[in-house]
């Protein structure tokens, strides 16, 4: 049994879309950081950047589908030479915008003026926080990294993000080891206590994510025997609960070569939308897509075990 068909027989058939409530944008696999779990390898190495007309595809398939928002990652989306005028010309059009972020690149010379910049455009912030102790997120993030995502994290408070209506601030957690997230809401009650107690930090949400096995996770269950076991976890946790909340169901994201996919993780294994669907913004008939069949894989019950994973974190009994 292929990877699919085995997905497919646990999800009870083939999944479709049922409309597009948000477009998601990633605007290049630069980063100024390497993450030991990062599905996409994105790094200061890596040289994918969108172009000025992808950007200008997205907002017109954005003005096309009328998300509920656009939602916009990488890598590190501030090293993208464009991206202001991305969100300008997104906003322009009457689009909210969210933008995810590592924290640490705000604390960088070059993209020092960010934060000052989404606050003045309302731009919603999700920012990448895999643990409120600095000893786990060094180990994934390497040395400095919870240091320079704490100073980040201050002065966007001062600006009113986590604390102000309309700077939405929320944070992203995702497991050290090969394992399933908590309890969303268990999590974010420590969460918010020690952030607070520790530094005086505020913030709206805490979204868990699963770790897919792809990327630099996947490099890392194989150099430690755990590949095997974890793919196993994340079959017996199958949970039906979660399939009509997965995320791809209501979203497409556009690479940063105008190719479509049904998620993140379908990018990163270079898997298109398909089933004649248009796989690039810049191609006609993009209302397809609301009604499109899904690209699915075993990496899918990553996003179906559990409490469920999606970008905007747990998808059920969180």
């Amino acid at each position: 049994m292929n990877a699919q068909t085995e997905f497919e027989r646990a999800a009870g058939g083939k999944l479709r879309a049922r409309g597009i409530e948000v477009v998601q944008a990633n605007v290049g696999l630069v980063c100024n950081q390497s993450c030991s779990h990062c599905h996409q390898k994105a790094g200061p190495g890596r040289r994918e950047i969108m172009s000025p007309e992808v950007m200008a595809g997205v907002t017109a398939l954005a003005g096309a589908l009328r998300p509920r928002y656009v939602d916009i990652t990488g890598g590190a989306p501030e090293l993208a030479p464009r991206l202001k005028d991305f969100i300008v010309a997104l906003g322009d059009a009457g689009h909210a915008v969210t933008v995810r972020t590592n924290l640490t690149v705000l604390t960088t010379a070059a993209c020092a003026d960010f934060p000052e910049f989404y606050a003045a455009r309302g731009v919603k912030l999700v920012a990448s926080l895999p643990c409120y102790l600095e000893e786990n997120v060094d180990a994934m993030r390497g040395p400095g990294a919870y240091a320079a995502s704490i100073e980040a994290l201050i002065r966007l408070n001062a600006l009113g993000y986590g604390r102000a209506p309309g700077l939405k601030l929320d944070l992203v957690y995702n497991p050290l080891a090969a394992a399933l997230p908590p309890g969303q809401k268990a999590l974010e009650a420590d969460y918010r206590r020690e952030l607070a107690a520790r530094w005086g930090i505020a913030f709206n949400n805490l979204l868990c994510l699963a770790n897919v096995p792809l990327g630099r996770f996947l490099d890392g269950l194989r150099r430690t025997g755990e590949e095997a076991a974890y793919r196993r976890l994340l079959r017996e946790s199958f949970n039906p609960g979660a399939l009509a909340n997965l995320m791809c169901l209501t979203q497409v994201i556009v690479g940063h070569d105008g190719r479509i996919y049904d998620c993140d993780f379908n990018l990163a294994l270079n898997l298109p939308v398909n089933h004649g669907a248009p796989a690039n913004v810049l191609a006609p008939g993009l209302d397809a897509l609301a009604t499109r069949e899904v690209v699915t894989g075993a990496h899918c019950f990553a996003c179906s075990a559990g409490q469920g994973s999606s970008c905007a974190g747990a998808l059920c009994g969180a």
